[in-house]
């Protein structure tokens, strides 16, 4: 596609984080971190590696992860697979005001994020090279702000009072179906419960098929102890799981 689709989703990347520069955000939350600013650099690589094709299916999360996404500028990005499988390490700088007790490291962060080796791991292991998923698929995060409390403690996005969530939710709606015609996507399947319904809530007129498998958040019950063969298994029954391939 010489470039042209990846360049459109970093434009409408680009231009949700103008949009959500003017929000303001209060107690109990004290810190937003967007790693579409103090990441860029890798999250535009990511794109531009894997986000230049049309896709049929797009995975759907619901913000980023204290040692994934914060870290690396990827959806689910644990650094290991971010670096080792994806091929993606960039300089990365530091959010505005940053938490003590969360720091941004970058690719030098120790710590692993279940989810997103979780994630990453099964697609892996099931596609062998990353080049044979993201021919059809694409991962991207339906929020792309983490919220932190004074105490460090992580707050979801459907845990903001409603006059926060609302002009939230409105850009994070219109970034999605920016990101579904841009890639001509036919299927977004929510990675849990969060993203199917905020997928639902902005696609519903759109002719687009939305499903949804279990999130990989050892904070999950449900995700022990075979997360991978309960995602294939809710996968096949939506009849999207596609045969193995060989690494």
């Amino acid at each position: 596609m010489s470039g042209k689709i990846a360049s459109k989703v970093r434009a409408a990347t680009r231009t949700l984080c103008e949009q959500l520069a003017g929000l303001v955000f209060g107690s109990p939350v004290t810190h937003v971190y967007n790693p579409l600013e103090y990441a860029r650099r890798a999250h535009e690589s990511y794109i531009r590696s894997y986000g230049d094709d049309l896709k049929r299916v797009i995975f759907l999360g619901m913000n980023p992860g204290p040692f994934g996404m914060a870290q690396t500028g990827v959806p689910f990005g644990d650094v290991g697979y971010v670096r080792d499988w994806l091929g993606i390490e960039e300089p990365v700088g530091h959010p505005r005001i940053e938490h003590p007790k969360r720091p941004v490291q970058g690719f030098d962060c120790p710590r692993s994020e279940v989810s997103g080796t979780r994630l990453w791991g099964a697609i892996a292991q099931h596609y062998g090279r990353p080049e044979r998923f993201f021919e059809h698929h694409f991962v991207a995060n339906y929020c792309p702000l983490l919220f932190i409390e004074s105490s460090g403690r992580n707050r979801t996005p459907d845990k903001l009072p409603a006059d926060e969530r609302e002009p939230l939710f409105g850009r994070c709606d219109a970034y999605l179906r920016r990101l579904v015609d841009i890639f001509e996507a036919e299927w977004v399947v929510g990675v849990g419960s969060f993203a199917e319904q905020r997928a639902r809530h902005a696609l519903g007129d759109r002719g687009v098929r939305v499903g949804r498998i279990l999130h990989p958040s050892p904070a999950n019950p449900r995700a022990h102890p075979d997360w991978s063969g309960s995602a294939k298994a809710e996968m096949k029954a939506l009849g999207l799981c596609g045969r193995r391939v060989s690494a």
